[in-house]
Parts: C-alpha cells; sequence; structure tokens
C-alpha cells in the first residue's frame, strides 16, 4: 500500500511539473439573459471569434442558468452571443497575461422583431428535449385536466413514476427536489410543490443532477450531487403577482382547499400556501393505465408554507418554513407465508387499524455570499419539530399449515376452530398500541471556498453541526394465547408503559485543496473529521393484568419498573477521511477518480439488567469512485459510474445480549459481525434529435452488497415466534435496465412514448426451524421483474386522444419450497382524452382496464374497469374562473391490493383507500404582471389566442421560429 501510495504522489508530481511547462490559457465568463424579463437564456451559442479572419477560437452553450465560460490564450477577440429567435450580440474582448480572467457579468439578448412579425403557431411544441444530461419538458405538450396540479404532468412525463409514498423517478433517479428558476422550492419536501403548484404557471421542466454546493464550488464530483425538477414560469408570469384560488366539495363528505399567492420580480420569488383536504391528496387520475392507487387509508391533511428567494450580485438567499398536520386512519388485511424450512412454512393473517396523527414544523434557509470574485461563503441552516400520536390495533392468527380461508372469513367467525383444526393454530394476538413523542432538531453548515488566482486552485473548508433532542412513550396491552403449549402457558398478558428519551449530535470539519497539474487537469486532496454522540435511556414498566391504556401513567398506577427489560447506552464516533481525487476535463470528455482513506473508531457504553459493558470498535475503510463521462453531441452523452461504500454493523447488535421485551420476537446480538460493502455500477446513455423530436433515454444499475447484514430468524412452531439474530450473508446482488423511447410523427402531432423496465434480483437469507439450525439453511429466491409502459397520442389546438397500456410480469422461484414459485401479472390498457369546446367549456376523461393474475390467493386475481372524468367551464374576464365536476371511480371497481416479496416470505396486503365519489372545483386565478404590458386585461388571464387561451389547456403557446 505504501508503494501505491508513493507512486501516486510521485506521478502528481510528475504531471504537475508537465503541466507548468505549458502555457496557460485565459478564462471569459458571464450570463447571458433576456432582454424583456430577465429570465436566462439556455443552450445559446456563445463563441470567441479571431479579429482577422472570425475564425472561431472556442464555442460553447450556456448551461441551465444562462451561464457560460470559454478559455483563450491572450489576445484581442470579437465574442458573439446568438440564439434562435433573438438578434446576435457581439462585443470586443482582451485577455492578457497579468489580467487572464474576464468576467462580462450580463449580456443581454433580444428579441429579433423581423424573425418575430407575424409568427404564428407552425409545430406543436416538443414533448421533450435534451441538452447534455439534462432533460427538457414542455408544458404545453401535455394535457391536463382543469385546475391540475405540478403532480398530474408530472405522471404523464415518459419515464416518470409516482409510487404510493409519494417518491417521485424519473428513469431510475429519485428526485429529491423542486426548485422553481433554479432556486430551491421547499426544498425539506417535494410534495408540497407536486400537491399545490398549479400546472397553468409551468413553461418548462428541467430534469438534471445538481451538484452539491462542495462540486460546485470546487469543480470536484464529491458524490453527493441530487436529481432535480426545475421549474421555469410561463413569460410574462414571472414579472408580477399570481394567485390560484381551488375550493372544492364532494360526495362522502370529501372536501379539498388550496390557495397560493406567488410573487416574481426578476429574481426574486415569494411565495405562500396553504392547502387542507381529506381526499388523501389525490389529484385526477389523469391517464396512462397501471394501478393508480390515492393512497392507503384515509388521510385528512393541513398545511401551510411560506417559501421565499431573492438575488443580487454578491448575495443569495433562499429559504421556507412549513407546517404540515396529518390525520392517516388505515385499516389493512394481511395474508402472509413465512418460509421456516424446505418443508414448511408459517401462515398468518391479520387486521390491523392505525390512526396515525402527526405535527411538523420545518425552517430551512440557503445563504450564499460573495463578497469579492475569488471568495464564496454558503450558509445552510434548519430547524425541524415535530409530534407524532399514534394509536394501532391488530388481531392476528399464527397457523402451521395454510388455513384455507380467507382472511374476510377467518376473523368474520366466533370460534376460529370451527373453521381450523386446533393443532394447526399456533397462536392468536390481540394488541393495542399508543404512542406519542415529539422531536426536536437544529442543524447547519457552512461553506467558505477561496480561489487562489490560477485556474481550478482552490482552498475550501466545510462545517456540518446537529443536535436532536427527542423522547417518546408508548404504552400497550397484548393479549397472546398459545394453542400448543400446556393450559397453564397458554395464556399470556403483557400491559406495559416504555418512556425512551434521546439525545444526540454531530459535527464535522472538512478542509478541500485543489490544484491545476496540467490544462485541464486537476488534482484535489480533503481531509475530514466527524463526531458523533448519542445517548438513549430506555425504561420499561409492568403495569398489571387489569390496566388499559386509557388508565394511563399517574401516582396511583406508577407501574413497576422492569429491570431485566430497561437498558441505557452512550455511543461516539470518530471518523477520519483523507481523499485523493484526480478531475480531468476535455471539450467531449470529463473524467473524476479518486479514493478514500477511513479510519474509524466507535464506542459503546451499554447497560441492561446485570450487564454493564463497553465494547470498542477500530476499523479501516477503503473507498474507490470513478465518474466518466463522454458527449458524443450536445444532446447525446455516456456517463459511467462507480461507487464502493463500506458501513459498518449496528453497535448494539455487536453486544453478546439477547432482547424479549416482544416474547414473539427475541432479538440477540453478534460480537462476530463484519462491516458490509457495496459495489454500484451506473451506465447512463441518452439521445436525442432536435429536429426528426426523437430521442432515447436509458439507465443501467449494477449493485452488489458482500458481507451483508442478514437477519436469521428461527422459527419457534410451539409459540409461532422468532429468536432474530444478525449474521453477515453474501449473494445479494440486483440488476436494474430502463430504456425510454420518444417518438414524434406528423408534424410533432402524433407523438409515442414508451418506457420499459427490467430488473433481476438474487435475495439470500437465513431461514431456519428450532432445533434444526444448521450452515446450510440459505433460501434463495430469484425474482425477475419486468414492465413496460406505451402511450400513443394525438393532439391539435383543441383535442388530445391517447392510446395507453402497462404490462408488469414477475417471474420468482424460491429454491426451499417450489410450492412458491409463481409467475404474476398487471396488466393495464384504456384511453383518455381532453377536448376544449369552443364556448370556454372542457371535457377530460379516461378509461382503463386493469387486471391481476397468477396470485395464490384467489381474490387477488382481479378485473377492474375503471373510469373517471371531469367537465369544466371557463368564465370571468380572461377566463379568469373555472367551475369543474370531477367523477372518480364511477363504476365503483377499484380495490386497493399490493404483494411484496422478498428470500424470507411473501405477504399480501389489502388496505382501505377513498374509492368512488364526485367533487365540485372552483377556481380563480389572479394574475397582475408587472414589466412590459402590465395590466393590459384586467386581473385574470390574459385575452385568450387562437385556440386557447394564453398559455394555457386550449393549445401549445406561440413558439419563435
Amino acid at each position: 500500500m505504501k508503494n501505491w501510495v508513493m507512486g501516486l504522489l510521485l506521478l502528481s508530481c510528475g504531471i504537475y511539473a508537465f503541466g507548468q511547462s505549458r502555457g496557460s490559457k485565459g478564462l471569459v465568463s458571464g450570463t447571458v439573459v433576456d432582454g424583456d424579463d430577465n429570465s436566462p437564456v439556455m443552450q445559446a451559442t456563445v463563441q470567441i471569434l479571431a479579429l482577422k479572419d472570425s475564425s472561431m477560437v472556442a464555442g460553447n452553450v450556456t448551461d441551465l442558468d444562462g451561464r457560460f465560460s470559454l478559455s483563450a490564450r491572450p489576445g484581442k477577440y470579437l465574442l458573439k452571443v446568438s440564439f434562435v429567435g433573438y438578434s446576435p450580440s457581439f462585443q470586443p474582448i482582451t485577455l492578457t497575461s497579468s489580467k487572464p480572467r474576464l468576467n462580462l457579468g450580463t449580456i443581454s439578448l433580444h428579441s429579433d422583431a423581423v424573425m418575430l412579425e407575424g409568427a404564428v403557431i407552425v409545430a406543436q411544441a416538443p414533448e421533450v428535449t435534451a441538452a447534455e444530461d439534462t432533460l427538457v419538458y414542455n408544458s404545453s405538450a401535455y394535457r391536463v385536466p382543469e385546475g391540475s396540479a405540478l403532480e398530474e404532468l408530472v405522471k404523464k412525463l415518459p419515464g416518470a413514476e409516482i409510487d404510493d409514498d409519494g417518491k417521485i423517478t424519473i428513469n431510475g433517479k429519485k428526485i429529491k427536489k423542486i426548485m422553481i428558476d433554479g432556486k430551491e422550492f421547499f426544498a425539506d419536501d417535494p410534495n408540497i410543490a407536486m400537491k399545490n403548484l398549479p400546472v397553468n404557471i409551468i413553461d418548462k421542466i428541467r430534469a438534471y443532477e445538481k451538484q452539491s454546493d462542495m462540486a460546485r464550488m470546487t469543480g470536484v464530483d464529491d458524490g453527493e450531487e441530487e436529481t432535480v425538477l426545475d421549474l421555469s414560469v410561463k413569460p410574462g408570469m414571472n414579472q408580477g403577482w399570481i394567485g390560484n384560488t381551488d375550493l372544492a366539495a364532494g360526495t362522502k363528505d370529501r372536501y379539498s382547499g388550496k390557495v397560493m399567492i406567488n410573487h416574481f420580480r426578476n429574481k426574486n420569488q415569494l411565495t405562500a400556501i396553504g392547502s387542507v383536504n381529506n381526499v388523501n391528496d389525490n389529484a385526477f387520475p389523469g391517464g396512462g393505465g397501471g394501478f393508480r392507487k390515492g393512497g392507503n387509508g384515509l388521510t385528512a391533511v393541513k398545511m401551510a408554507g411560506v417559501n421565499f428567494a431573492t438575488e443580487t450580485e454578491k448575495l443569495r438567499t433562499e429559504g421556507s418554513v412549513n407546517f404540515n398536520y396529518k390525520d392517516a386512519d388505515i385499516v389493512s388485511k394481511q395474508a402472509s407465508e413465512t418460509f421456516v424450512s424446505s418443508e414448511s412454512s408459517s401462515f398468518k393473517n391479520a387486521l390491523d387499524h392505525s390512526r396515525n396523527k402527526t405535527t411538523k414544523l420545518v425552517a430551512d434557509a440557503f445563504i450564499e455570499w460573495k463578497p469579492d470574485t475569488m471568495t464564496t461563503f454558503v450558509f445552510r441552516p434548519r430547524f425541524s419539530y415535530g409530534k407524532t400520536d399514534n394509536t394501532n390495533g391488530q388481531n392476528s392468527y399464527t397457523f402451521s399449515q395454510d388455513p384455507g380461508y380467507t382472511t374476510d372469513e377467518l376473523f368474520g367467525t366466533d370460534d376460529l376452530t370451527s373453521l381450523v383444526s386446533e393443532e394447526d393454530i399456533i397462536n392468536t394476538v390481540l394488541k393495542n398500541t399508543l404512542k406519542k413523542g415529539d422531536d426536536l432538531t437544529v442543524g447547519g453548515s457552512v461553506l467558505v471556498n477561496r480561489r487562489l488566482g490560477k485556474l481550478g486552485r482552490n482552498i475550501t473548508f466545510r462545517g456540518k453541526y446537529n443536535y436532536t433532542n427527542s423522547s417518546s412513550e408508548q404504552f400497550s396491552t397484548s393479549e397472546t394465547e398459545y394453542f400448543q403449549k400446556t393450559p397453564e402457558e397458554r395464556m399470556e398478558i403483557l400491559n406495559r408503559y416504555i418512556t425512551t428519551p434521546t439525545k444526540s449530535y454531530d459535527y464535522s470539519a472538512r478542509l478541500t485543496y485543489s490544484e491545476p497539474i496540467f490544462t485541464g487537469g486537476f488534482l484535489q486532496f480533503s481531509y475530514n473529521f466527524q463526531y458523533k454522540h448519542s445517548t438513549t435511556d430506555n425504561s420499561t414498566f409492568d403495569m398489571g393484568d387489569n390496566w388499559t391504556i386509557g388508565d394511563g401513567v399517574n401516582e396511583s398506577n406508577p407501574g413497576v419498573l422492569n429491570n431485566d427489560l430497561s437498558k441505557s447506552a452512550a455511543y461516539n464516533y470518530y471518523n477520519h477521511q483523507m481523499d485523493v481525487t484526480f478531475r480531468w476535463i476535455r471539450e467531449k470528455m470529463r473524467l473524476n477518480a479518486g479514493v478514500s482513506f477511513q479510519p474509524q473508531k466507535s464506542d459503546l457504553s451499554y447497560k441492561k439488567g446485570d450487564l454493564d459493558t463497553t465494547t470498542v470498535r477500530n476499523v479501516f475503510n477503503f473507498t474507490p469512485t470513478f465518474d466518466f463521462r463522454y458527449k458524443f453531441s450536445k444532446t447525446s452523452q455516456l456517463r459511467l459510474r462507480y461507487r464502493g461504500q463500506a458501513s459498518q454493523p449496528n453497535m448494539v447488535d455487536l453486544l453478546p445480549i439477547s432482547d424479549n421485551t416482544d416474547p414473539l420476537n427475541i432479538q440477540n446480538g453478534n460480537p462476530g459481525l463484519k462491516p458490509t460493502f457495496t459495489n454500484e455500477l451506473r451506465a447512463e446513455y441518452n439521445f436525442f434529435n432536435t429536429e426528426k423530436q426523437r430521442g432515447m433515454f436509458s439507465f443501467f444499475r449494477y449493485q452488489n452488497i458482500m458481507n451483508n447484514i442478514s437477519d436469521r430468524k428461527v422459527y419457534d412452531s410451539e409459540t409461532g415466534g422468532y429468536v432474530t439474530t444478525p449474521e453477515n450473508i453474501n449473494g445479494n446482488w440486483n440488476l436494474i435496465g430502463m430504456v425510454g423511447t420518444n417518438i414524434a410523427l406528423r408534424n410533432k402531432k402524433y407523438t409515442i412514448n414508451t418506457f420499459t423496465r427490467a430488473n433481476y434480483q438474487n435475495m439470500v437469507s437465513y431461514i431456519s426451524e428450532k432445533d434444526l439450525v444448521s450452515d446450510t439453511d440459505k433460501n434463495i429466491t430469484k425474482r425477475l421483474s419486468l414492465g413496460e409502459r406505451l402511450r400513443g397520442t394525438y393532439r391539435n389546438d383543441w383535442w388530445e386522444f391517447s392510446l395507453n397500456g402497462s404490462l408488469d410480469y414477475t417471474h420468482s422461484r424460491n429454491s426451499y419450497q417450489e410450492s412458491n414459485n409463481l409467475d404474476t401479472y398487471q396488466f393495464a390498457y384504456g384511453a383518455s382524452t381532453n377536448v376544449r369546446l369552443p364556448w370556454n367549456m372542457s371535457i377530460s376523461t379516461d378509461l382503463s382496464q386493469n387486471s391481476r393474475r397468477g396470485y395464490a390467493e384467489s381474490s387477488m386475481n382481479t378485473d377492474e374497469l375503471i373510469w373517471n372524468a371531469q367537465i369544466s367551464q371557463d368564465f370571468l374576464k380572461g377566463n379568469a374562473a373555472t367551475v369543474s365536476i370531477q367523477f372518480y371511480d364511477i363504476l365503483r371497481n377499484q380495490s386497493n391490493i399490493s404483494r411484496v416479496i422478498t428470500a424470507a416470505m411473501r405477504q399480501d396486503t389489502e388496505y382501505n383507500a377513498i374509492y368512488s365519489y364526485c367533487m365540485v372545483h372552483f377556481i380563480y386565478r389572479l394574475n397582475l404582471f408587472g414589466g412590459k404590458g402590465a395590466g393590459k386585461g384586467g386581473p385574470g388571464f390574459a385575452p385568450p389566442g387562437p385556440g386557447g387561451r394564453h398559455g394555457g389547456f386550449g393549445g401549445p403557446p406561440h413558439r419563435r421560429f
């Protein structure tokens, strides 16, 4: 290892010496904006031309924020900036050896009056375009029902998926943040934008990977990039006030209300949002086929928030404050099978009812200050406070054989033994729980970067701090009947009260130095120290057989402290991290490669009953990284990334202790656990033909986990419980691939979108039955999942019609029990349409046939014909108001069923949800624009153009050609 490190240092010195012998170039930078509204102009062409013959010396295009940078040797040149629809800008520039860096500031492009004279719609707006690693979606190319929020638009984007929990992915990448014109919008929660931002203000959506503050300043990838959706506001709507109110009432006591006020002025933004609803934030299901669920349970939400952003030449600030209250009433039915040996399984049926109330207040900010051209300060403070009040009631039955009855049938009888033989019943459990808690978190980060004269040479300091103070109290009662035990041991009653206060804090400090070693080549060295400390004190009290949750804890019944179950822990963690990263940049190629060395120390002081121990662990991690990009053209790129990452076991899992707080789930420690190491390789390729509007986007990922920590569960056939011990296991890996295509036909009126997904998983786990434990009791489940989404659309100025289809196929093979080898299908097909009628009326509807096949329980194999519809009428001046009637699941066929398959079990669950109902909406939009043409037409939308109101539902906006 020492020889390897020494060789790297010698090579670096040699490359550096070589780079110093070559002549250095100067740098020209600036920002290109629209001369009318000061919005950034993306993909504008910037060229440095020789004065003698106008030959191009260097060229590039502007990025998402309109910024550019070009390098050239000292001399006198002419800078040309051009973009379609604008008059080109010419500016003489001079680079000298004494002043090699030239910042031109803001360059304004003004509309070409000759080109735009008499401009009309000559083509449909393209659905999607591409620029390097950025996908750009045109809002006007996707028709959604009147009054729709951003979520309905995102659902229609090629390669986009939104799961039941609201997680958004674009071509397999999880969206971490929503931005507006490059500024973070409620950075803590993307769903605030998804549920509340109206589509009618959005011009374009850009999907790209946003670099961290550290990478943005130093130019070296640190692996902390985030995939974001960056929204741009429609031209003319970013200079004034925009208001949107949506009030609705419906059948089955459903209600919804949203109020949003935006103020845009140049680079400043202010947004206030408020909403209440009891429809699970369920927007209109705008077509696309597939199983669209409105979320699990019945949820009522109240939220309010303020988001702001300001920007001057030296100071940029962004921030938000968000209050959220959620009340979720969730009822579920479960049927599961757990594999306990190669010949037997444990079967469980359960009814579960939860009422979860959460309150959360979050405030965060971003402050960037540039006191001079060489120094940048970034400060990100954050505060959050939350309270929970959750109740849960569960009734479950466990069997040694498949009971042969549905969950409804089993719980519909007063005498379980009348349906199932007593010798096949393992246990019945009736449990009620109340859990209350509060959580306070205060933290932040500060980053200071200083450039040291030469291009690429800089030094950076980053510090982070986080403090958490949380507490919880849990009240629980349980009655368990063991059918296979003696009469004296058959019934077990446990009534307990548990308090768990926890405090933790951590901080880190990182110093980074970057050095240019040759033209386009850089080395970066960094050192990071991190310290974490946490303490927790768990006190468990036995409350007596006749105690109920409603009795609470008071002076007359304080409970009896259970010393055997109460525990306390103090944890300390020290991490030293040294990184060496090499960066190489060429016109079409970019390479980042590095290694990280991490000596770590952890210590845990733990007390439980008679046990009082301290455990110390020292480890050394070695983590390589690799990131390669190659641009075949401005709209075609290949990217390869590798990252290796080590992680340590939970310190409590390393203790030789047993925790039997839950008799049916006893937890053991394992001092022999090893660290895990994850290898992850990603490949991305995309191309796009802007002239033909045809493109392909692909994403592939391979992940392999070495020494993965898996729970070995030893099943006790007498009680139906498990003794769980964490152990290292190898063989867990998965491969996922996604390919999406977008094809436009016949003057862009016809489009075809496909999205193909394949995922292969090799899942390994330990499965054992009591007294039959061996070293070969590994169960391997191999699962292949294939998915296809297909949509064909025709659209003109007043009508859109789509045919949709989807297929999801799962092929699962289990090494223990061939009876659990399943092939399941979920497929759907249907159509949707949007029609804009001449008298300002709109009709939207979608119809889809959704089917399931291959499930073991016959009730899961269903056919559901789902029909939704909406009719809307615009009125008032400028069509500022809309009344709409929405009908959900008109035929009353929808259900809410899901399946989970792992190497150890399968589980089918059906939840309650909001199904068939009708709502009437009243929507009012107030737009008061500033700048050129402000106030024309008064409040409300601008007067409608041909085919519909400006930028709205009725047709694509005028485009410059």
